[in-house]
């Protein structure tokens, strides 16, 4: 085999805590994370050496920002006699909208790379291996709907199967999330007090009104549309309206 299609699929938090400020600079988060339909589409394919990566996308990064080349390098690292890898990124999941299109890519390629080369590295190292790449990768490796802990790396199945459907407004702007984050660092202390998502979602009518998102008191103020277009879903019926990270 010397190419492999993959779908990198986007996801959506339902409730978000920030809770506190670590040491190392990262935070520590309570949420539920849900695997969507929605995708970008990835292409892989084997060449001689290094990581060229390509898409019709103006805003997809070219360089080593870009958490595919940041896949194939945690690989190498691994399998230093690694050949290289050509991918494409037909990219449907916009940038900056908190559906973690980015991170889905560089867990697709990881996954691609695994399979391509013929590692046979378990589902657990390829987590490991995408915590390297960043908090929101280890999540899409499994996918699914799965508590999420610590930066994002502490995950927990939820075996709850879900008969909802999901609607996705994207409005036409990005949220900067370290921006979100230096914002929100002012109130972590409201965040003390941890909801049990996993448990709310365990009962037979889901609360979905304690499942709050902490960006939204420092996103919907900067940006009022957010808040009238959450509004709006409520007052039309919608279960649960609610920022996904701190974009959409």
């Amino acid at each position: 085999m010397d190419s492999i299609v993959l779908n990198s699929h986007a996801k959506v938090n339902i409730g978000l805590l920030v809770l506190n400020r670590r040491e190392d600079g990262y935070h520590n988060i309570h949420t539920i994370f849900q695997e969507l339909d929605f995708h970008d589409i990835v292409t892989l394919e084997k060449i001689d050496a290094g990581c060229e990566l390509t898409s019709i996308d103006e805003n997809f990064p070219l360089d080593f920002s870009n958490t595919c080349a940041k896949a194939h390098a945690t690989i190498l690292r691994q399998f230093p006699n690694l050949g290289g890898i050509k991918v494409h990124v037909e990219k449907k999941i916009p940038q900056g909208a908190g559906l973690g299109g980015g991170s889905s890519n560089g867990a697709a390629v990881l996954k691609g790379l695994n399979d391509l080369y013929g590692l046979k590295l378990s589902a657990d190292k390829l987590s490991k291996l995408a915590m390297k790449i960043g908090a929101d990768v280890p999540f899409f490796v499994n996918g699914g709907t799965q508590l999420g802990e610590g930066i994002g790396e502490i995950l927990i199945p939820i075996n709850v199967k879900l008969d909802f459907t999901f609607l996705l407004v994207i409005p036409a702007f990005s949220i900067d999330t370290n921006w979100a984050y230096k914002s929100l660092k002012k109130g972590l202390e409201d965040s003390i007090e941890k909801a049990n998502f996993a448990g709310l979602f365990r009962r037979d009518t889901i609360p979905f009104e304690l499942f709050q998102n902490d960006f939204e008191r420092i996103v919907i103020p900067a940006h009022p549309e957010i808040g009238e277009i959450r509004d709006s879903l409520l007052k039309n019926g919608a279960s649960y309206a609610s920022l996904s990270g701190s974009g959409s």
